[in-house]
């Protein structure tokens, strides 16, 4: 009954509503209008709410992708897109994956990398764009003014899962088993894009795996073709090792023939590869990487302070990997940096030992070894004390070793690379003056006694990005080496030097018409007699070819070990270049490559380091020290910028920082140094040397060329040598190193 009521009402309400409106049409000022009875009508203050126009929403700004800044060479060249509808100021000339990145938005990719080529071969970076038919590849696409782009459309969606699914068809279920479990972007993306399950019900294919050396472990049957590490090998490294071989689903990646990957980069492939086909052979099943601890660190095997991450479980470090810095290293490093970690657990000095007298070494206290040594440094002169600092030192070592030795009376102490009686007097004399990042403007280099391949692979990478990006003209006088990229291979010593410092070389036109010329002088000279003269004639030709000026200063020294340009900022300046032959007590700081052939026998020699290495058969007395991975300290680059190691794993045995060694034996000897903290030392080096306390800053040397008096010293006529024999062993960590050992044996093969 109730019901039959219910639609009786609603019947009659819908009839007399009709009678109104068809009344209302035929004539509009009849009189009769409908009563509307909506709530907020009755609610003046609503009602006048209702008629105002809604404001527009506010969105708020967005963070780009990884912090990234967009920098406009010409504001009149931004245009504007919409992604997602969110209005982005970008540069003309960005692709459409640019644009979200900027925007805030990360689109999954395989093949795009931000410092290779676009190959745009993997299609997971599809986008919808307005207008366009179906999703386009949003790494190949450029971004147009005005340009509507939708990244979480359904078509976008659908379109990724399939590519997903077309990638995990041939793929194998290796996630358990494999190195790149945890940090891999195929794992990562078949969660976003994947599906539960797999359609395909054929046999996967399978891929041989190819022998790349010792560094790399292939798995190529997890390969994807994205093709970065072909690429990479192409652009950066410079060498044609890796290339595409077969077509559809033969298709594989390798080398052309049988051989090995030779790069000083080929290790950069393994953080590139977004699966597990290239992996880091000596890291093979050693840890997962959830298990590690990692901390920021600097790599010390060469000068240029590669920013690096050390991963470490335990007491052991188990990897290096790189860290972003787009000043130095950009995401780089050389395969020495990478893969020299396991040289820190061999070879290692534990103990302070003693030499008996039947020549054998016996482990005792530090305090009877540090007496040994300060009774013997009181009974010979002051004079006749020599310090060697090695090339591993850190500003704070090197600063306690100069200060003790002063305080003793002698001014004998040095790093070793230095050579002997170095120009210290200005700092543009041995920086790198136009920055590693710097050397990208220049349009012509002049390399003298450089090899930077081996003495600096990621300033040797910087010069082939700018060979390729423009076109630059690169001169080398030096003994004959191999580059990656296009030269001129001018003469092999100073006789090609005066040639053009007098203008009679036919590169001296090249130097004229150059708007940024650059020299890059290796640090290999400082070793020689005549480098007075040969540094005379490099600023000649820096006058000539108008490289120093206000706005640009292309004058180079390419330093070899870490601890150089510290070193000399501090002072470490011998007072004469004889006092090795006339030493009585040597200190060695960490210095293996010093030649002590001349070194009286009847002098003692004390030894304080990390690793048994060359300087150790010589020494009386070994005081263990902590290696770059085990302290905290000070060093400076070859470009002047100041940076700092941490601890990552706790020190071997019974080994102390070097500097607490040094002050423990001024404490003994009685003349004690007046610093007990890290804190207190550097307070020190800040009155000699205040450039090395600004982390992570470069402070700029002063134009050097007009202010060096003319030397007249006549040059010698012998060619340039060469300072790096062997790339993978320069110092005592690389030396102990098994990884450093075989690729001597396989990639140094001639």
């Amino acid at each position: 009954m109730g019901l039959g009521l219910l639609a009786l009402r609603s019947s009659r309400a819908s009839a007399l509503s009709r009678f109104y409106r068809v009344l209302a049409s035929q004539n509009p000022c009849n009189g009769v209008r409908g009563i509307v009875s909506t709530p907020e009508l009755q609610n003046a203050e609503a009602a006048a709410a209702a008629a105002q126009p809604e404001p527009t929403p506010v969105i708020p700004p967005r963070t780009p992708v990884a912090g990234a800044r967009v920098q406009f060479a010409n504001p009149e060249d931004a245009i504007e897109v919409f992604v997602d509808g969110y209005p982005v100021k970008i540069p003309k000339g960005f692709t459409v994956l640019q644009a979200c990145e900027v925007a805030g938005v990360d689109i999954p990719r395989f093949c795009y990398h931000s410092r290779l080529s676009v190959a745009g071969n993997c299609r997971m970076c599809l986008v919808e764009v307005e207008k366009s038919p179906k999703p386009v590849a949003s790494c190949a696409m450029p971004a147009l003014p005005g340009m509507k782009i939708k990244t979480d459309t359904p078509v976008a969606k659908k379109a990724r899962e399939g590519v997903m699914e077309f990638l995990l068809m041939n793929h194998p279920l290796d996630c358990p088993i494999c190195d790149q479990g945890g940090e891999c972007d195929l794992q990562d993306q078949s969660m976003a894009f994947g599906s539960d399950r797999g359609r395909f019900t054929e046999m996967k294919r399978s891929v041989v795996d190819k022998n790349l050396g010792p560094l790399v472990k292939t798995v190529m049957t997890r390969c994807i073709q994205c093709t970065r590490c072909v690429r990479f090998a192409t652009e950066v490294a410079g060498v044609q090792d890796l290339g595409m071989l077969g077509r559809g689903s033969g298709e594989e990646i390798g080398t052309y023939v049988e051989k090995l990957m030779t790069s000083e980069l080929s290790g950069n492939v393994i953080d590139i590869c977004p699966v597990g086909a290239l992996t880091s052979k000596p890291f093979a099943f050693k840890a997962r990487n959830w298990e590690l601890k990692g901390t920021e660190s600097i790599d010390v095997t060469d000068a240029v302070g590669s920013n690096i991450r050390i991963d470490s479980r335990g007491p052991e470090v188990m990897r290096i990997v790189p860290r972003l810095n787009e000043d130095i290293n950009e995401e780089w490093i050389s395969d020495k940096t990478r893969f020299c970690y396991d040289g820190l657990k061999r070879q290692r000095l534990n103990d302070p030992m003693i030499r008996g007298s039947d020549g054998r070494f016996k482990a005792v206290s530090w305090r009877d070894a540090l007496a040994v040594v300060a009774e013997v440094v009181h009974q010979v002169k002051p004079e006749e004390i020599v310090g060697v600092a090695g090339q591993l030192s850190d500003a704070e070592s090197m600063m306690a070793l100069k200060d003790l030795l002063n305080k003793m009376g002698s001014n004998n102490v040095w790093c070793e690379g230095n050579g002997n009686l170095p120009q210290t007097d200005l700092r543009s004399g041995f920086l790198l003056n136009s920055n590693i990042s710097g050397l990208e403007k220049a349009d012509v280099f002049l390399l003298i006694g450089s090899q930077p391949r081996v003495e600096a692979p990621m300033v040797n990478a910087r010069i082939r990005k700018t060979v390729r990006a423009t076109q630059a003209k690169v001169g080398y006088i030096g003994p004959p080496t191999d580059f990656n990229y296009n030269h001129q291979h001018l003469g092999t010593g100073p006789q090609t030097l005066l040639e053009i410092a007098e203008g009679r070389h036919p590169f001296c036109s090249v130097l004229l018409n150059a708007k940024n010329p650059a020299i890059i002088v290796g640090a290999g000279l400082f070793e020689r007699k005549d480098k007075d003269s040969v540094f005379s004639a490099v600023e000649t030709i820096a006058k000539l070819g108008k490289v120093v000026r206000p706005d640009w200063n292309g004058l180079n020294v390419l330093l070899l070990n870490a601890a150089q340009a510290a070193a000399l900022d501090l002072g470490l300046v011998p007072e004469s270049s004889d006092s090795i032959e006339s030493a009585k007590f040597l200190y060695l700081m960490g210095a293996d490559d010093v030649n002590l052939e001349k070194l009286p026998a009847d002098a003692f020699v004390v030894y304080q380091g990390h690793h048994g290495d060359r300087s150790v058969y010589r020494a009386n007395v070994i005081f263990p020290a902590s290696a770059f991975t085990e302290k905290e300290g000070t060093y400076e680059n070859t470009e002047g910028c100041t940076q700092q190691t941490l601890p990552a794993v706790p020190t071997v045995g019974d080994a102390r920082d070097d500097w607490k060694i040094i002050r423990a034996l001024s404490e003994v000897a009685g003349v004690r140094l007046p610093y007990d903290t890290l804190g207190a030392i550097r307070a020190r080096i800040k009155a000699v040397a205040p450039n090395l306390l600004h982390t992570d800053e470069r402070e700029p040397a002063i134009d050097s060329t007009t202010l060096k008096p003319e030397l007249f010293q006549k040059i010698s006529m012998a060619p340039f040598g060469t300072s790096v024999e062997n790339f993978y062993m320069t110092d005592s960590i690389t030396r102990a190193s098994k990884i450093m050992a075989q690729c001597s044996t396989m990639l140094l093969k001639k």
